[in-house]
C-alpha cells in the first residue's frame, strides 16, 4: 500500500445499500464505510469527476429486491451529465449494463471503486476495469464485506477485515491499492470535443 496521492477520472460507488449498512444485514463497521463513501462522493463532485452509483437488483425475496426498502441507495444522489446510477443483475458492474459504453463516451481513462462486497461486486467490477484497461485504484478503508461463517472442517470465522484484504490481493499487481480514501484526489472528466456546426441552405 502507498501514502502517495492517486489522481482518478471516475469513482464507481457499488451497492452502498441500506440493506448492507443498515440493520441486521449491515457489513462490520458500516459506519466507516459510508463516511469514507461520502466523503469521496463529495470530493469527487467538487471536482467535476464522473459519479457513477451501480446499484444492484437482488432476486425475488431478497435483501435488495428492487423497490424494497433495502435496495435503497443510502447515499443522495445528484443526478446529471456527470451523476449517474446503473442497476445491475450480477456481481460485475460492467455486465449487461451500459457502464461501459458510459466509461468510453466519457473519456475516462482512470478511475477509483469504492463500496461492497469487496470479494463480490467490487472485486468482480475492479477486474473488469482492469482487463478493459482501465488504470483502476481501490482505496482499502472504503470498500467492505461480512465475515466468513465457520465450515467444519475447513476453516474457522474468517473476518470481514480480512475477506476485504484477500480480495484486494487477489486483483493482482494491476490495481493500485491505497491506505485511506483521502489520498483519493480527483480529476475532472477530459474536455469532448465540440460537435459541429449544422450548415442550413
Amino acid at each position: 500500500m502507498s501514502h502517495r496521492a492517486f489522481s482518478v477520472e471516475a469513482l464507481l460507488v457499488v451497492d452502498v445499500q441500506s440493506a448492507f449498512v443498515s440493520g441486521a444485514g449491515a457489513v462490520p463497521e458500516a459506519e466507516r464505510l459510508v463516511d469514507r463513501t461520502a466523503e469521496l462522493i463529495a470530493r469527487a463532485r467538487r471536482s467535476g469527476a464522473l459519479v457513477v452509483h451501480v446499484q444492484n437488483d437482488g432476486p425475488p425475496g431478497a435483501d435488495d429486491e428492487p423497490h424494497t426498502p433495502g435496495w435503497e441507495l443510502h447515499h443522495s444522489v445528484e443526478a446529471g451529465p456527470t451523476e449517474v446510477v446503473i442497476r445491475k443483475t450480477h456481481d460485475d458492474g460492467f455486465e449487461g449494463t451500459p457502464l461501459g459504453r458510459l466509461l468510453t463516451d466519457s473519456g475516462v481513462r482512470s478511475l477509483a471503486v469504492c463500496g461492497m462486497m469487496s470479494e463480490m461486486c467490487v472485486q468482480a467490477t475492479a477486474r473488469t476495469a482492469l482487463a478493459r484497461g482501465y488504470r483502476v485504484v481501490l482505496p482499502h478503508d472504503a470498500h467492505a464485506t461480512h465475515d466468513i461463517p465457520a465450515a467444519p472442517g475447513i476453516s474457522e470465522r474468517i473476518p470481514a477485515a480480512a475477506v476485504s484484504r484477500v480480495a484486494e490481493w487477489a486483483l493482482g499487481s494491476d490495481v493500485e491499492i491505497t491506505a485511506h480514501a483521502g489520498d483519493l484526489t480527483f480529476t475532472a472528466l477530459p474536455a469532448r470535443p465540440a460537435e459541429p456546426a449544422v450548415r442550413t441552405a
